[in-house]
C-alpha cells in the first residue's frame, strides 16, 4: 500500500528556521536550531542558510507574520533553497499557507524526525512503530498529496456515490492505523512472551537510557563486549538490545540498550515507540547517560527525565553517568559535577571509569533486594553456584553442617530459598536517582 506521508522531495538545499518565543530561555532557539541542523544533515541535505527569529506570537495562517513569512520565501528563492525546514511544529493549515506562498516543499520539525526514524528502522518491531507515526502524522495533511480533490467517483467496493479521492484516502489511511496497531500489539505480546521466558531465570536488569549521541549503544559494547551498531550521529540505532553483563562474584545482569530522547520529540512518536521503551518499564533500575561534553547537557538531562515520567518510569532507581571525558576539558566536568555530584563519569571509548560504573551496578541490585542467610547442605553446591549468579553473596562461610551464605536475591526466588534460609531482613528502601 502506498505510504500517505508526502515524504521528502529528492531535494538537496535546505533553508532553515528557527524561533525565538517569549517563553523559552535566551538562546534556546538557537540550541533547537543547531540540533535541527545536525537532524537536517543526517538527512543527506545541504543547508543554504539557517535563519533564527524572534516571535512574541504566533500567526494561526502562517505561524509567522505575512510580512516576515514573504521576507524569508523570497530569501529562500535567492538562496536556491528546494525545501523550507521549521524548528517548530507547524498546523496543517499553516503548512499548506506556506507551500502555496513560498512554491516550494515545506516541513516542519517533526517530519524532519520522522524521516530520520524512517530512514533508521530496520527490524519488524521499529518499521510498524515508525509506519504508525507517519500515517497519524499524515492523516490531517492529505491534502498536500493531492492536486485533484475535487474528482467524485462513482459506486463501488472502495465507496458510495460521490466519495472524493480524499475521502476514500482518509479512510484507507485509518484502516491502516488500526492495522498497524493490531500489528504492534502483537509485538508487545511477543516481547510478554520473551520475557516471561527470561523470568523463569529471573536476572537482575537494568535499562541504558538517555539523550540521543549520548554513547548508549558504545557503553553497553564497552560493558558487555557486544558489537551493537554505535556511530556518531543521532539516533544510530533505534531497536532495543538485551546483552548480559557478569559482574565480579560471577553476577549477571541484563543490561539494555534504548532508542534516545530528543527535545520536541513528536508525542506520536513517544506513543508508538511505548512497546521498544517497555524495557525502561520493567528494568530493575536505569543508567542515564549523558554526554559531558555537550554544552547543552542539563537540558538533555532535562528531556529524558520528562520523557520518563511520562512513561512512567520516573521513580525508577537511577546510576546518574556522564561519558566522553576522553573528549571533555576541566570547565566541563566541573560544570557535570556540580550539577548532578553523584555521578560516575567515564568513557566508554577508552574505558576509563568502568569499573566505577559495574561495582554501583552491584551496589544497585544490593540495595534492590532483602538481606537473607541461608544454609546450604554440602551435596547442593549447585545451590550455591545459583545464589552468585542471581544475587549480591556479601559473605560465605564453609562450616561442618553446611555452606552458609549471607546475600541479596530477588524476591521470585523464595521458591529456591524457602528450603535453606536460616535468617532474613527486610529489603531496605529502594535508592532513587
Amino acid at each position: 500500500m502506498a505510504d500517505f506521508l508526502p515524504t521528502l522531495p529528492k531535494a538537496q538545499r535546505a533553508f532553515l528556521i528557527g524561533v525565538q518565543t517569549p517563553d523559552m530561555p535566551e538562546g534556546e532557539g538557537d540550541e533547537l536550531l543547531a540540533e535541527l541542523t545536525e537532524l537536517v544533515e543526517n538527512l543527506s541535505l545541504s543547508i543554504v542558510r539557517t535563519v533564527s527569529i524572534r516571535l512574541r506570537s504566533p500567526s494561526p495562517a502562517l505561524f509567522l507574520g505575512k510580512g516576515k513569512a514573504e521576507e524569508l520565501a523570497a530569501m529562500a528563492k535567492e538562496d536556491g533553497a528546494e525545501v523550507i525546514v521549521f524548528d517548530s511544529a507547524l498546523s496543517p493549515a499553516q503548512q499548506r499557507n506556506w507551500e502555496e506562498m513560498a512554491g516550494m516543499a515545506v516541513i516542519d520539525r517533526q517530519e524532519v524526525i520522522l524521516e530520520v526514524f524512517a530512514d533508521r528502522a530496520h527490524t519488524r518491531e521499529a518499521v510498524l512503530q515508525v509506519a504508525l507515526a507517519r500515517m497519524e502524522y499524515s492523516l490531517p495533511r492529505l491534502t498536500r498529496a493531492w492536486t485533484h480533490l475535487s474528482r467524485q467517483r462513482g459506486k463501488g467496493a472502495m465507496g458510495g456515490e460521490g466519495e472524493t479521492q480524499l475521502e476514500q484516502d482518509r479512510r484507507v489511511v485509518r484502516n491502516r492505523i488500526a492495522h498497524l496497531k493490531s500489528e504492534i500489539a502483537e509485538v508487545v505480546r511477543q516481547r510478554g512472551v520473551q520475557r516471561t521466558r527470561r523470568v523463569r531465570v529471573p536476572l537482575p536488569t537494568a535499562s541504558i537510557v538517555g539523550y540521543t549521541n549520548a554513547g548508549k549503544s558504545s557503553l553497553l559494547n564497552t560493558l558487555t563486549g557486544s558489537t551493537v551498531l554505535a556511530e556518531d550521529k543521532l539516533f544510530a540505532t533505534l531497536d532495543p538490545t538485551t546483552r548480559q553483563l557478569l559482574l565480579p562474584g560471577n553476577q549477571k545482569l541484563l543490561v539494555t540498550d534504548t532508542v534516545g530522547f530528543i527535545r520536541r520529540l513528536p508525542h506520536g512518536l513517544v506513543e508508538a515507540f511505548k512497546a521498544t521503551l517497555e524495557e525502561v518499564l520493567v528494568a530493575d533500575f536505569l543508567i542515564h547517560v549523558v554526554d559531558v561534553t555537550s554544552p547543552h547537557f542539563e537540558k538533555h538531562r532535562e528531556t529524558t527525565l520528562s520523557v520518563l515520567s511520562e512513561l512512567g518510569a520516573g521513580d525508577k532507581p537511577v546510576v546518574n553517568v556522564f561519558n566522553k571525558v576522553d573528549l571533555a576539558d576541566a570547565l566541563e566536568l566541573r560544570a557535570a559535577r556540580q550539577a548532578v555530584p553523584d555521578a560516575i563519569f567515564l568513557s566508554a571509548k577508552t574505558g576509563a571509569g568502568m569499573k566505577l560504573l559495574i561495582e554501583r551496578c552491584r551496589e544497585m541490585i544490593a540495595h534492590s533486594f532483602g538481606t537473607v542467610t541461608l544454609l546450604v547442605p554440602h551435596d547442593r553446591y549447585d545451590i550455591v553456584a545459583k545464589l552468585h549468579a542471581l544475587g549480591h553473596v556479601q559473605e560465605q562461610e564453609h562450616r561442618e553442617d553446611g555452606v552458609l551464605v549471607t546475600g541479596r536475591f530477588p524476591p521470585s526466588q523464595a521458591g529456591l530459598l524457602d528450603p535453606f534460609v536460616v535468617k532474613a531482613r527486610k529489603a531496605r528502601k529502594r535508592a532513587k536517582g
